[in-house]
């Protein structure tokens, strides 16, 4: 039976999916290379990535550091091993994400009464479909997002509101040419010029 916390997890587990699909086309050079995040590389976008996630879960009491395992072999260090760090974070978020009493742990959010696992599905799954995209274009990728991705950052931003342009979230909109597609026009409204724009 599909309940909140099973479906928090399916929906988690498919933007994770992709975004550790995109950690795993990047090279040794590629990491350290320029982001659309005004001073971050590719590397630290993914360091932000899994400290934002690790530093809410802790806020709430629950530990997302991997388990300390000598049988296991799980890189924690983004600076030496992102692929493997995100593998170890992805597969700990998982897990927690699987147990009901996580999932569902209620708490008084900004925008009102929610729960961990509907977080880590829409405010942090805001981050990683739009970083998924800083990543790949850090790299060189022409990474696609699909219609619900571009549904999902359209919903995020209206609900941020103006606060979508505070300090560390995201730089002004910027212009599109004309006839851009949604994707371009989407990641304009974030600050971000698609990389076909980029002349």
């Amino acid at each position: 039976m599909t309940g909140p916390t099973t479906t928090a997890l399916q929906d988690f587990s498919r933007l994770a999916d992709r975004f550790g699909r995109v950690v795993d086309r990047l090279d040794d050079a590629d990491w350290g290379r320029a982001s659309p995040c005004e001073g971050w590389s590719a590397r630290d976008v993914l360091h932000h990535v899994i400290s934002t996630q690790c530093d809410f879960l802790a806020q709430h009491g629950i530990d997302a550091s991997p388990p300390t395992d000598v049988s296991t072999d799980v890189s924690t260090d983004v600076s030496t091993d992102p692929d493997g760090a995100w593998r170890g974070h992805d597969d700990r978020v998982r897990a927690l994400l699987a147990d009901p009493a996580v999932a569902s742990l209620e708490y008084d959010g900004v925008f009102g009464r929610t729960t961990i696992g509907a977080s880590l599905v829409t405010f942090y799954g805001f981050d990683l479909i739009v970083h998924r995209w800083d990543i790949a274009a850090a790299a060189g990728l022409d990474e696609r997002l699909d219609g619900s991705e571009l549904d999902m950052i359209e919903s995020s931003a209206d609900g941020f509101g103006e606060h979508l342009y505070d300090d560390g979230v995201c730089k002004p909109a910027v212009a599109t040419p004309a006839g851009a597609d949604r994707q371009t026009r989407v990641l304009a409204r974030l600050g971000r010029r698609a990389t076909s724009d980029i002349v």
